[in-house]
C-alpha cells in the first residue's frame, strides 16, 4: 500500500431547523439582508443538552453504516473541532468508545477551526502512507451556537450545528493528495470563539478580502500537488463560510465542469464540519461520479488553511 482513500462518507445535523424568518423574529434583520450578504437561507442548531461528541459519533456511525465498515477494523480516530468544552477525554476518544472500536485505537482532536476537517484527513493519510494507521475515521464537528451572541446580528445569522465524517484506508494508489498547508499569522486573530459573553467575532472584511485573493492561488497550488488541471475536477467542496466566496471560485481557478457544493445555503457556517459535511450530502446525491477528482479547501480562524484533492468514493 503506498497511499490512502476514501471509502465512505457520513454526516449529522440537529434536528431543529432555524430559517431567516425566525431569525429576524429575534434579532434585527432579515431574510433578503441575510440571503444577500451571505447567501445562508436556513442553519441547524443543536439541543441544549447535544454535546459535539453526540454528533460526531452520529457521523461517524453513519460513515461506517454507509459501507457497512466493521468498528473494530479501525486503529486510528481523529477528530477535528474547536467547541467541544471536555478537555478530557478528548471527542476523539469519546467516539471511539461509544462505537465500541478496537481496544487500542489511536485517537486525537485536532483544532484548525474552520480548516480543521482538511488537516485531520491529512494527518490520516500521512498516518496510512507510513504504516503507522490501516483504517481511519475521520470527523469534522462544531457546535458554534455555543458561541454565539443571538443579539449579534453580524455573527448569530452565519452559524449552524453539525457534523461530517470518513472513513479512509490503505490504498494501492494515492487517491488523497498530499495536503497543502499553512496560516497567515498576522492574521491570526481575524476570527475569535471564546466563551460567552465574548463568544465568536471575526473581521468579517478583512477575511473576506483575503479570500477573494488568495484562496485562487491556493486552489490552483493544491490542484499543481495533486497533478491535475483544475479543469480536471469533477467538484469543490469549499469551507461553506460565504456564498459569495464559494461560488466565483470554479470559474476564477477553470475548473469549468465541476460541480460546486453550496450546503452553505441550508447548514450555515458549521466550521470543521462543513467540508466533511458538504462532501457526504454531495456524494451522496450522486451527482459526482466514482472516482472524480474532488478538491476539498478548507480556511477560516488561525488564520489557517488546508486542502487536497480527493477521488470520490
Amino acid at each position: 500500500m503506498s497511499g490512502s482513500s476514501i471509502v465512505s462518507v457520513g454526516h449529522y445535523q440537529p434536528e431543529r431547523i432555524l430559517d431567516n424568518e425566525e431569525l429576524s423574529r429575534l434579532v434585527d434583520t432579515s431574510d433578503e439582508w441575510i440571503t444577500r450578504r451571505v447567501g445562508i437561507a436556513q442553519r441547524r442548531v443543536a439541543a441544549p443538552d447535544e454535546t459535539v461528541a453526540d454528533m460526531a459519533t452520529n457521523a461517524a456511525r453513519d460513515a461506517l453504516q454507509d459501507k457497512g465498515i466493521d468498528p473494530a477494523g479501525i486503529d486510528l480516530v481523529i477528530v477535528a473541532t474547536c467547541t467541544n468544552h471536555d478537555r478530557s477525554p478528548s471527542t476523539a476518544a469519546q467516539v471511539a468508545r461509544r462505537l465500541g472500536l478496537g481496544t487500542t485505537p489511536a485517537v486525537m482532536d485536532v483544532n484548525a477551526v474552520c480548516s480543521g476537517f482538511c488537516h485531520a484527513l491529512a494527518l490520516a493519510d500521512q498516518a496510512i502512507a507510513t504504516g503507522s494507521a490501516t483504517r481511519a475515521v475521520v470527523v469534522g464537528v462544531d457546535k458554534f451556537t455555543d458561541f454565539i451572541d443571538w443579539s449579534d446580528r453580524t455573527t448569530c445569522i452565519l452559524v449552524g450545528d453539525g457534523a461530517g465524517a470518513v472513513v479512509v484506508e490503505a490504498s494501492p494508489e494515492p487517491r488523497v493528495s498530499p495536503v497543502v498547508w499553512g496560516s497567515v499569522p498576522d492574521m491570526g486573530d481575524a476570527v475569535v470563539i471564546k466563551e460567552l459573553p465574548d463568544g465568536f467575532s471575526q473581521q468579517g472584511q478583512a477575511v473576506f478580502r483575503w479570500t477573494t485573493t488568495e484562496l485562487p492561488a491556493i486552489a490552483r497550488q493544491i490542484c499543481d500537488r495533486a497533478g491535475i488541471a483544475p479543469s480536471e475536477l469533477g467538484a469543490i467542496v469549499l469551507h461553506q463560510a460565504n456564498l459569495r466566496i464559494i461560488e466565483p471560485l470554479a470559474a476564477r481557478i477553470g475548473a469549468v465542469d465541476a460541480v460546486v457544493s453550496t450546503d452553505v445555503v441550508e447548514s450555515g457556517n458549521t466550521s470543521a464540519a462543513s467540508v466533511p459535511l458538504a462532501l457526504s450530502k454531495l456524494v451522496r446525491s450522486g451527482r459526482v461520479p466514482s472516482g472524480a477528482p474532488i478538491l476539498l479547501f478548507g480556511f477560516g480562524g488561525g488564520l489557517a488553511y488546508a486542502g487536497q484533492v480527493v477521488r470520490c468514493p
